[in-house]
Order: C-alpha cells, then sequence, then structure tokens
C-alpha cells in the first residue's frame, strides 16, 4: 500500500516527468549533428562555438566556415548559447554534443519555470497538465538540439516568473529585479522572437495592488534591457555584415510581403499549429481549452492568448514563408498552446478521460520525434570527414563543397570555403574566381546534400562511394 501510494506521490510530481523527459533525451545525446532534422543550423551553431575556442574568442565577432576567402565574421543572434559551448570547451576540449547537453539542461528548468509560472495564477492540475503538453511538443526535440530556440525560450519563461514575483512581492525586490533583467536580456539576445512574450506583463497595468512606483520602475528597467538587443539586431549586425561582407542572418521581410508568402502557402502554414506545436491530439487539448475558456469567461486566459497572439502575428509576418518552411518557427507560440491545453484538460470532470487523452498526447507527441535520436547510415561517412581530409590538405586549405546552402558537410570537413550547387562549379568563371581567392580543394558529394558531377578538366586525389575530392592546379 505503502509502495503504490509513494508510485502515486512521485507520479503526480512534475519533476519526476520533467527528469524523466530529461533522461530520455539522454539516449544519442553525444551523437554528432548528423539527424535529418536541421543538422544544417546545428552546425552553423556549432562552427561559430568551435571558431571562438580556435580562432578569436571575442563574443563581438561571431564567425562561421562559408564565408569563403573572407573572415567569415557576420551578423547573427548574440551568441551567448554558442559562448557557453566555447566555455564547455575551454575547460574540457572540443565536441560536438556540448550544445546539446547545455540546452537540455536549460531547458528542463524551462519547463519547470513555465510550471511555477502556471501554479501562482491558475489551478495546479492545470500547471502540471501544461508542463507535461509542453514536454511532449515539438520542445521535446528542439531542447536537445545544438539550437537556441528553447533555450532563449526557457531563460524568457524564467524572466517572466522572477518579474511577476518583483511586482507582487515585498520581499528580495532587487533580486527579482535584476534575475528577470539578466535573464531576459539573455533570452532575447539569444533569439529576438522570444521577446515577445514580456507584452503579457502588461496585464499587470491595471492591477492596483502593484504601486505606480513598481510599474514605472518595472517598465522603465525594461526599456534599458531592450536597448541592447536593440542595439545588436539594428545596428551591430548591419554593421559585421556591411565592414565583413557576409550575409548570413535572415532579419525578416516587410509585413506586406510576408502576409503574401505566407498565404501563398497557407496549408503549411496552419499545419505549424495543429500538427508541429503539439501534434494532433494536442491541437485538439489546445481546441477543448478555448471551448472551457470562453464557457467559464476565463477572462485572464483570454488576455494571455490575445496578447501573445496578437504579438507572436508580427513576428510570423515578419518570416513569412520561412514560418511555414521551419517548423521551430513556432516555439515561441508553444507554451501558450500548451497552457491552453492544459487548462482543457483540467476542466474535463472525469479523470479517466482526462489521464487518456494525457497519455495519447504524450504517446504520438514523443513517437512522432524518434526520428531525431538516429543518425542514418547514408550520412556517417562525415564522422570520418576530417581526418580523411587531413591526410590530403591542411586545414588552413580553402574547399568548395557541392552542398547547396548546407553548411553540414563544411563543418564535419573542419575546412572553410564555399558551399554552393553543381551549376556553380561547372560554371568556368564561377570556378576562376573561386581560384583567384584562394581555392585549393574541391569536394564533390555523390549522395547525401549533394549529387555527382563531372569535372573532366580537374584529377580527382580521393574517390570514395561518398564523394571525390579534386585538387585544384
Amino acid at each position: 500500500m505503502n509502495t503504490a501510494k509513494n508510485g502515486m506521490k512521485y507520479v503526480s510530481d512534475v519533476r519526476f516527468w520533467i527528469l524523466l523527459f530529461f533522461v530520455i533525451r539522454l539516449y544519442g545525446i553525444t551523437f554528432p549533428p548528423l539527424e535529418v532534422g536541421h543538422n544544417w543550423r546545428q552546425t552553423t551553431v556549432a562552427m561559430v562555438s568551435r571558431n571562438f575556442l580556435e580562432v578569436d574568442a571575442n563574443i563581438l565577432y561571431p564567425r562561421v566556415d562559408i564565408g569563403g576567402e573572407k573572415t567569415g565574421i557576420t551578423g547573427m543572434e548574440f551568441p551567448v548559447f554558442n559562448y557557453l559551448i566555447y566555455g564547455a570547451a575551454q575547460v574540457f576540449g572540443y565536441q560536438h554534443w556540448y550544445g546539446r547537453f547545455i540546452n537540455l539542461v536549460v531547458s528542463s528548468f524551462g519547463l519547470y519555470f513555465f510550471y511555477l509560472l502556471i501554479r501562482k495564477y491558475l489551478e495546479e492540475k492545470t500547471a502540471f497538465y501544461a508542463t507535461l503538453i509542453l514536454g511532449v511538443s515539438i520542445w521535446f526535440q528542439f531542447s536537445r538540439k545544438i539550437m537556441p530556440d528553447t533555450f532563449s525560450m526557457s531563460l524568457v519563461i524564467a524572466s517572466l516568473y522572477y518579474g511577476t514575483y518583483f511586482l507582487e512581492q515585498k520581499k528580495n525586490q532587487w533580486v527579482n529585479l535584476m534575475a528577470f533583467s539578466i535573464l531576459f536580456l539573455l533570452g532575447v539576445l539569444s533569439k529576438l522572437p522570444s521577446g515577445y512574450l514580456l507584452v503579457l506583463l502588461v496585464l499587470f497595468l491595471p492591477n492596483t495592488t502593484v504601486s505606480w512606483r513598481k510599474k514605472i520602475v518595472f517598465g522603465a528597467l525594461s526599456l534599458l534591457v531592450l536597448m541592447p538587443v536593440y542595439l545588436w539586431y539594428f545596428k551591430w549586425v548591419p554593421r559585421l555584415v556591411e565592414e565583413f561582407g557576409f550575409w548570413h542572418f535572415f532579419m525578416g521581410i516587410s509585413f506586406s510581403q510576408g502576409v503574401q508568402e505566407l498565404m501563398g502557402d497557407m496549408p503549411r502554414t496552419l499545419s505549424r499549429f495543429y500538427d508541429t506545436a503539439l501534434k494532433f491530439s494536442g491541437f485538439i487539448a489546445f481546441l477543448i481549452g478555448l471551448f472551457f475558456m470562453f464557457k467559464n469567461r476565463q477572462s485572464f486566459l483570454k488576455w494571455i492568448i490575445g496578447l501573445s497572439l496578437l504579438l507572436f502575428s508580427i513576428v510570423i509576418m515578419k518570416a513569412g514563408l520561412n514560418f511555414s518552411k521551419h517548423n521551430y518557427y513556432i516555439i515561441p507560440w508553444v507554451p501558450v498552446m500548451a497552457l491552453t491545453a492544459g487548462y482543457g484538460l483540467a476542466q474535463l470532470k472525469n479523470l479517466k478521460y482526462t489521464y487518456f487523452i494525457l497519455a495519447f498526447i504524450m504517446v504520438e507527441g514523443i513517437g512522432n520525434q524518434h526520428s531525431d535520436f538516429i543518425i542514418k547510415p547514408e550520412v556517417e561517412f562525415m564522422i570520418n570527414l576530417e581526418p580523411e581530409l587531413d591526410a590530403i590538405s591542411s586545414k588552413e586549405d580553402l574547399f568548395f563543397i557541392n552542398s547547396g546552402d548546407y553548411p553540414t558537410v563544411m563543418y564535419f570537413a573542419h575546412r572553410k570555403g564555399w558551399v554552393g550547387t553543381n551549376a556553380q562549379i561547372q560554371n568556368p568563371r564561377h570556378q576562376e574566381e573561386m581560384k583567384s581567392n584562394g581555392l585549393k580543394y574541391i569536394l564533390i558529394l555523390k549522395n547525401r546534400f549533394g549529387t555527382t558531377v563531372d569535372l573532366p578538366d580537374l584529377t580527382s586525389i580521393k574517390d570514395t562511394p561518398d564523394y571525390t575530392v579534386y585538387k585544384i592546379q
């Protein structure tokens, strides 16, 4: 009897589930960033981290390996996440997977702060269900990728938690205020769209229990915190691009163009909400939450959804086709959807139905992301690409790789140079231009990331089933 009681005690504790999700995602944590989904994005982050270690540790000058003969310095998100990877590499030596582990730890704490924040204002069971649903959403896979998306959102969610405590409590006011400021600054610097959640603190404006002095101090400090964000993204990033001549970072498009692109790809755009975010069962729970929200006249939740969706719509329109094309663009709004879904499940009277739906959401959520834990055999050749190239070339030699826009192969080659298409390397003028800028080798991929192409004027110096290397004479 006591064993069963203790078992129920653990299962009903959100920390048990957060720890369980953490342990599950430790499987393959040391895998190189070669899973099918977003290996290109992960290797870009890893490139910058490795270059901090090997080239220059100045955080203001992040650099990638695909800038050709240029330095590779370019505008991008402020490299908080990259710098943590660099810090780990300074202590332990460089390994691919540090970013996975750092993100997993921070994003797990993010889940707990999400739970604590909801529990402050709604029922504990709403917070519990919402946290489990967020844990198995798209958050599940991206919290172990070498990408700053859930990392950034976790910092912002934690900052809101401390911000609300500053506004509502008299104890440790300055500690809470500083925690809010630092976490919010680092979170938004890491990923600009995450900052839209700050709008939720507008809900405190009509709150008469919060003094106007606190509101003014909090508002002024929030604006002050946003200043470095503005300077980085709208002043420093353009300056890096202009000064070093390499464009890499997407800063959005006009609203009119964004709307036009989204309307032209409406089915995939909508699928980001009903499929990508929480999967189908989670989206049904979200709809249940919306139903009860209106039925119960839950104005607090209405304001949260309305304000967040209003601001997030700006992010969507500025992203345009990128929103429908890349599934991780939905991540900033997934916590709001999980909150609504959790609220919906908490309103069901029959616990059997609640647990059945919750279990189905968790099975579907995790089950649909199992491929993220697999490295397919056809890409494993890249793991040994660096030592194979070391036998025939120096790390200072510039390469061209026919991987299109994908930097993945260049990262594993541990080289610098250009990535492009077969048409580009077959173009004599383009080839001569790269030669004049120091091109030494051409690596032609045959199966993955590229297709074989004949270069009759060049002699291959290494030929494998996966790639051929040509040396420029």
